[in-house]
């Protein structure tokens, strides 16, 4: 995590970057400011330590000659998460973000070294709330929730103090003269505070989201950073290519919120869906994608020949593209419940992230769903509950469940498969759910006290906010793609000229992890292909 670089690696270096000196009691990075980047220790002593470090608390690491002082988010120009101060005269090689990434790329071996110890950090300061805003509100309320899914699933630190078992927030609680219906609130490392904030001024406080520039025009614009969009923008960058990648919420999609992944190549003990998705992240940022979270894209404007594709977003902003990647995934489908959306955040979830199963722990659940999400959240949350109730429709877990996933459920003995069974009635007040009510095959209900109901049951396509571009899309609202279009010549080319659909949301589509990453790779092979060819109908067209 903290390797030391020796004097022939620190020469390497020198070509990236500039040499800068530091008095005693500077600091070289400050928690919550954007700093220069990346810091390599020439010559000195620098503490590294959390903003609000008490005097008998040990500081984070101390910097000698060849330590150097970064995490993930230098690599993309975000705010510091931590202090890093001279300890007296500090001599520094100071590489700046571009700078950074260029190590990494030209620079094989010393760049994995670099890349390791960037992503370990942010691990730690995860995993310890360093460097994160603080959020003041009760474990329960279903904005802290929202709050904390949102940060968690974009590999962001936090703390979370509950006025019912913390002094900390019980004395801020006083500060500020709050009550319990003005909570929660978000103290921003800038020194901000925030009263049940959207996910879009909370980035912005924390200088996770920065605005676009609407004047520049990037070769490829994808919209959805779930596993295709995630692989499209790796082999964008990798392929020189000036990209975007825009989400509403997070990076990694519905894969990112699986508890274990281990039926992808390459691990074969498995690995959770938010490491490997922080992995493809990460590696986005490496090869220089601008990733824009949260951005929510709500029309598409086709272009003029020759002219950039425009995308317009909610906040009123916009983004031109030569080329556009729609990988928006889908969304989940709800139950057909009259009351489910009062309980929906925080009694009803559509994922099981160790967030939920914090909140199920020692209880009993309901999950509803049989695809292999359901039989990933439906394992995992059995190590958390003490009794999960799988309630399926069909009349076997096999049809529509990979076969290692139906064993190991069956093989677990707090887990009980209830088949062609249904769920008809949820009882509760003010978002908590108190009972679910669910009826088999032969018309016998059973009502079961549960405080948490989890849904599987499928998903619907995210393209609402097509409909006025003129997309072609299928009877079920999926993205019509190649021969199902007249105008599709191209692998994955919709009916609008330069304007690509991948993964989950393209009609059509095997809707797998793996073959999500490979529909990523190769529609920017194609796209090369398709700006070749309208460079050349250009020049012929002169």
């Amino acid at each position: 995590m903290f390797p030391t670089l020796d004097t022939s690696e620190i020469a390497r270096l020198q070509r990236f970057g500039e040499s800068r000196a530091f008095a005693d009691g500077a600091f070289l990075t400050r928690t919550g400011e954007v700093g220069v980047g990346m810091l390599i220790i020439i010559s000195g002593c620098v503490i590294v330590a959390r903003r609000d470090n008490a005097a008998d608390q040990a500081p984070i690491v101390v910097h000698t000659a060849g330590g150097f002082v970064g995490e993930l988010a230098q690599l993309s120009g975000r705010p510091a998460l931590a202090d890093a101060q001279a300890k007296g005269p500090v001599q520094a090689l100071t590489l700046a973000p571009q700078a950074l990434r260029n190590v990494l790329v030209e620079e094989a071996d010393l760049g994995e070294q670099i890349m390791r110890a960037l992503i370990l950090r942010r691990v730690m300061l995860i995993q310890k709330g360093i460097g994160g805003p603080v959020i003041v509100g009760h474990v329960a309320n279903g904005n802290v929730l929202r709050i904390e899914g949102f940060l968690a699933s974009n590999g962001h630190p936090y703390r979370r103090l509950d006025p019912d078992t913390d002094l900390e927030a019980r004395a801020i609680i006083e500060r500020f003269g709050l009550t319990d219906a003005e909570l929660p609130i978000v103290l921003c490392p800038n020194g901000e505070v925030l009263r049940n904030p959207s996910r879009v001024s909370l980035a912005r406080c924390i200088g996770m989201s920065r605005s676009i520039d609407a004047a520049r025009i990037y070769d490829v614009a994808i919209i959805g950073a779930g596993p295709a969009g995630l692989a499209a923008a790796v082999y964008a960058g990798s392929e020189g290519l000036a990209a975007i990648a825009l989400d509403c919420q997070s990076f990694g999609g519905q894969a990112g919120a699986s508890a274990r992944i281990e039926n992808y190549l390459g691990f074969p003990a498995g690995v959770s869906g938010q490491e490997l998705m922080t992995r493809a992240n990460s590696q986005a940022q490496k090869f220089g994608i601008e990733m824009a979270i949260p951005h929510e894209a709500v029309q598409l404007q086709p272009g003029e020949p020759g002219q950039p594709l425009v995308i317009q977003l909610a906040n009123d902003e916009s983004v031109m593209a030569r080329a556009v990647v729609i990988a928006t995934g889908a969304r989940y489908r709800r139950l057909a419940l009259a009351n489910l959306a009062p309980f929906e955040g925080i009694s009803v979830h559509y994922w099981a992230s160790p967030l939920e199963g914090r909140l199920c722990h020692g209880a009993e659940v309901v999950l509803v769903g049989a695809g292999n999400s359901a039989g990933q959240a439906a394992v995992y949350l059995a190590t958390q509950a003490v009794k999960v109730w799988l309630l399926a429709r069909g009349s076997s877990l096999r049809a529509s469940m990979s076969s290692y996933l139906a064993e190991r459920i069956t093989a677990q003995p707090n887990i009980e498969v209830l088949l062609q069974t249904q769920v008809n009635a949820l009882e509760g007040q003010d978002g908590v759910l108190e009972a679910v009510t669910w009826r088999d095959r032969a018309g016998l209900e059973t009502r079961k006290p549960a405080r948490h109901l989890f849904v599987y049951i499928g998903a619907e396509p995210n393209t609402d906010w097509l409909a006025a571009s003129g997309l072609a899309l299928d009877d079920d609202g999926f993205v019509r793609t190649e021969g199902a279009c007249s105008a599709g010549q191209w692998a994955f080319q919709t009916s609008l000229p330069g304007v690509f659909a991948i993964g989950d949301v393209r009609s059509g589509s095997t809707k797998r992890l793996s073959a999500a990453v490979g529909e990523g790779a190769q529609v920017i092979a194609t796209i090369h292909r398709y700006f070749a060819q309208s460079a050349l109908r250009t020049a012929n067209a002169r």
